[in-house]
Formats: C-alpha cells, structure tokens, sequence
C-alpha cells in the first residue's frame, strides 16, 4: 500500500469516529432548563442557586458556569442557549445597552422584551462597583474619596479587563474625575486583588459584595461625585421559559427578595476564603433562608474529573484537528499547483492565525451558541496554516528532475501526485500535521471561557479561587497530553514512512 493511501485510510478512520461522536453529543432534550453564570465566584454561585431552585419542581436543569464576560453570557441568553441567570442594573445599562440613548437605557424592560428576555424581580441586593486600595496605605495618604486620587499621579491602577473597556469602567471615570494616573493595566479581576495585596499594584476595581475587600483590608473609596449607577442585582428570564417550564420559573421567582448585601458577602467567603464548592453553598442558602430540601451535591473525586476533562480535550482536538486534515492538505496541494492563488491561499490561512484566540472565540458565539462548536470552529481555524503551509512546502521543496523523470515516464497528473510527490512530501505534511495538533492540545483550553469543557475547566476555574491545585488539575494533563501526541506522530511517522531514506528525513526534522 502506497504511503498517500495508508494516509487516506488513517483519515477515512479517523473522520468515521469522530463522526460518531458527533452523533453522540446532543443538544436538550426535554424541558431541561439551563442557567448561567459569568466568570467570578459571586455569579457562579447564583447560577448554581438557579439550577437547584428550578431542580427542586423535578425539572431537569443545567448550570453554564464561568462562560467569560457580560456580554457573552447575554448573548447566549438571547440566542436560547441559556435560559436564566442574574444580571445586574447598571451592566445592562452601560454596557449591555450602552449604544442606546439615556432615556432608552432607563426602560430596561422595553429594551429586554424587544430581545425576548424578561426581568423577573429584584433578587434583593446590590453589588455596585468602587475602587479600592490598602486600608493603611489610603489612611497614610489622607484618600478616602476618588477625587483625592487626583493629587497622588504616581498611584498604580491595575483594573479588571472588562472594567477597562465598560462604558462606566475606567474611559469615563478618569475622565469625571480627571485622574492623572498612567500606569494603568488590565489584568483579571482575582489577580488585580492580589496584586494590590503584594503590594504591587495600589488601586483596584472592587465589588462591593466580595469577600476580598476585608479579606485584604482594603477601603472602598467614596465616588464623591455620583459616576457609578446602581448594580442591582436582577433575574434574567427568556419570556418563552413561562410556556416551556411555568413550574421552573416560578421556582426561580423564590429567590427574589431574599438576598441582601451580607448574606452574598457572606456566601462568596464560603467559597473564596473557606475553600468550599458553589453548589455546596448554594443548597446551604436553600435549606437555611428559603426552607427547601434540595438533592445532595454531588462531589466528583478528582480521577473521575480528570477523566471527564480528558474526554471533553480529547474531542476538542480530535474532531478540529481531523476536518482540519481533510480541508488543509487539498489547499496546500492546489496552492503549490496554482503558484500564484496558491500564495492567496497562504495569505487566508495566515490571517486566520493572526486573530486572537479570545477574540476568534467571542465572534463564534453568536453564530454557533455557547458549548463546544465555536472551540472546534477556532480550533480548525488555527489548524489550517501549519497543514496547509508544510503540504504545500513538502511539494514545492521536490527536486525538479524527479517531476520530470516522472512526466517522462507518461505518469498522468493524478497518478503523480499519489505515487511519487505525496510520499516525497510526506514528512513535511506529517511535521505540520503534528504542529497543529500540539497547538490544538494547548489551545483547547481556551474552550472553557465559552462552556466546551476540557481542561481549561480546572485551569480557569484555580485562577478565579487562587487554588494552585485545581490549576495543575487541568495544566499538567494539557501538558503531558501535549507529550503523548509528539511521542504518538513520531511512532506513527516511522510506521507510515516505509524506507530508511524516509525514516531518516523524518529523524532531521
């Protein structure tokens, strides 16, 4: 068997499994209500206080948890991928409506229901933006409103990155107040606390319900001069949700009211500071405030967690990596046989390498919805350069004479590139066959931030909790994962690559 069929029969294989994964990873079924939640530890909680108050009617339910930024979860809130979570005021008027005018932005209700979403209540508390720096360091200088920031130029600010670029983040407040500070950054938003807290940053964005502000022994500076509006925190419905589940909704309806200022500062230092799970929490509140029994939280140990994660890598990879073989080599093919689309052909592909992974991975929601198709879709994205750009080096680095010899010889188009250039270059495309997949492997990660799993999960998760533990959780299997697939190509290279001469060319890459 030639070397270009054993490597069409591997691929056929392949993509035959992948297929059937495929098949295998449904969307709902049932009336299975979905809630979700934003990145930082208060929104997870209320997330996971959704799901158990909407399981508590025996409704099937599902916690997104930690999918990234507002305007992410929103998104897939009006795209039916989610069908709850809790919001808060002045999000959704500076930033989620910021393109709308002033008196629009007041009707809240109005600009929700256009969208097909409903603002069930007021949960009973607020968690309003401020800015904070160390207790001692703020007596020391005389700062206890903002507008004393103005007289200490020299302060380092590290901010949140979502409060960077809000409407009412960092843009406008400097501009309020006329503050002089340059070294200003964003960082996410648990290190920019533990930065201030080492002393290596003085300023930082705060919530005003998080555990971290008298954890650190920071003060919360006055906004003398009114910029924050109010973040009252809200539940977001879909309107469709009163058809589709009445029971789940007025289940969700408990809640409202019941929550104040303490009681949320309370159950995020539950779980930042004493270190216990979310829906632990969250069943707490349940049974202690609002006297419901809900089902016992179930703790993974950490082999099954690992192998759930591994699983959901697995898949990520595998199937971007496979469709991205089957649509990259044929590119690479015709770019090195048409030279002059060829080079458009690279130029595409290396675009699409240049976009941030983050970025890539935002513009996929709308369109493909939260979970793991806009992690695939980025992830071929990123596959297709290294392919398509070492088919097309490993054809075009062929000595002239042999494509000669082999015209000579009366070989038809086809039978040539089969029989003798696809195994010339055959260790090239398996060396950028190789380089994608060790790129997919880290990449994948990045699949966490919009609900596709993986190890990622872990990783992000450890960052928002400061807990090294559950970080190497998911950082050290990417990474010995990583291994095995080099070790795995260069088995399969020496397996695939029939010769010495073949075998030796592999060995110099």
């Amino acid at each position: 068997m030639t070397v270009g069929r054993r490597v069409s029969a591997a691929v056929a294989v392949i993509t035959l499994l992948l297929a059937g994964l495929t098949g295998g990873c449904s969307s709902r079924e049932g009336p299975q209500v979905v809630t979700a939640s934003k990145s930082f530890t208060e929104s997870v909680i209320l997330g996971e206080l959704l799901a158990q108050l909407a399981a508590t009617q025996g409704v099937a339910t599902r916690h997104r948890a930690g999918l990234g930024g507002t305007q992410l979860v929103f998104n897939a809130l009006v795209a039916g991928d989610v069908d709850a979570y809790v919001e808060y005021t002045g999000t959704l008027r500076y930033q989620v409506f910021a393109s709308l005018d002033e008196a629009a932005r007041e009707d809240l209700e109005g600009a929700l229901a256009a969208l097909g979403i409903g603002i069930a209540g007021e949960l009973g508390f607020g968690n309003h933006y401020a800015l904070g720096m160390p207790e001692a360091q703020a007596e020391a200088l005389g700062i206890r409103r903002l507008s004393d920031l103005t007289e200490h130029p020299a302060l380092v600010f590290r901010f949140s990155s979502e409060f960077m670029g809000r409407e009412d983040g960092w843009t406008a407040l400097r501009e309020r107040y006329a503050l002089p500070q340059t070294d200003v950054r964003g960082v996410e938003h648990d290190i920019a606390y533990r930065a201030v807290a080492a002393g290596r940053a003085d300023v930082t964005d705060v919530y005003t319900t998080d555990a971290e502000i008298a954890h650190y022994g920071l003060r919360a500076l006055e906004d003398d001069l009114g910029h924050f509006p109010r973040y009252d925190a809200v539940l977001l419905y879909r309107l469709d949700l009163a058809e589709r589940s009445p029971a789940a909704l007025t289940a969700l309806r408990q809640v409202l009211g019941r929550l104040d200022e303490a009681q949320m500062t309370a159950m995020n230092a539950a779980v930042k500071l004493e270190g216990r799970a979310e829906a632990e929490v969250a069943a707490a509140f349940l049974r202690e405030e609002l006297g419901l029994d809900p089902a016992p939280v179930r703790v993974e140990r950490r082999a099954s967690r690992v192998l759930a994660r591994t699983a959901e890598h697995l898949f990520l990879v595998g199937l971007s990596l496979g469709v991205a073989v089957l649509v990259a080599v044929p590119l690479g093919i015709f770019a090195a046989r048409r030279p002059r689309l060829g080079q458009a052909v690279l130029g595409v592909v290396g675009v699409g390498q240049t976009i941030p992974a983050l970025a890539l991975l935002v513009i996929m929601v709308p369109v493909f919805g939260i979970g793991p198709a806009p992690a695939l879709v980025a992830l071929f994205v990123y596959s297709l350069l290294p392919i398509v750009r070492n088919t097309h080096a490993g054809l075009t680095g062929i000595a002239p004479s042999l494509i000669e010899s082999a015209e000579a010889l009366g070989l038809p188009s086809g039978a040539r590139l089969w029989r003798i250039e696809l195994p010339l270059a055959a260790p090239t495309v398996l060396a950028g066959i190789k380089t994608a997949a060790v790129i997919n492997v880290g990449g994948a990660t990045l699949g966490a931030l919009v609900g596709a799993g993986g190890y990622g999960q872990p990783i992000l998760t450890g960052i928002r909790l400061d807990d090294t533990a559950l970080i190497l959780e998911g950082a050290v299997p990417a990474a010995l994962l990583a291994l095995l697939v080099q070790v795995l190509f260069e088995r399969g290279e020496r397996a695939l690559l029939p010769g010495p001469r073949f075998r030796r060319a592999a060995r110099l890459r």
